[in-house]
């Protein structure tokens, strides 16, 4: 399987996720079920390589070829903390 043909979008964000789909080869992408997410040991098993918290969270149908990732934002502060300023 030639994983060198496996496509990365760059990262999207809404105000809670940071998103990016990844683009699969023929050959790769019929290897996977369609009807169903995968779980982070398949998509790594077929040769997609992200770093920790990213899930495979739609199944676009008209491109199932296509996976659709996000995990919590990791550019903002964990919600319910504070900065304080000292002066």
């Amino acid at each position: 399987m030639p994983i060198e043909d496996i496509q990365y979008s760059d990262k999207y964000y809404d105000d809670v996720y940071e998103y990016r789909h990844v683009t699969l080869p023929p050959d790769i992408s019929r290897l996977l079920p369609k009807d169903r997410l995968l779980s982070e040991a398949e998509w790594r098993a077929v040769g997609v390589q992200q770093s920790l918290g990213w899930v495979h969270y739609l199944v676009h149908k008209p491109e199932p070829h296509i996976l659709l990732f996000r995990r919590p934002r990791t550019d903002l502060p964990p919600s319910g903390s504070t900065t304080t300023q000292h002066y």
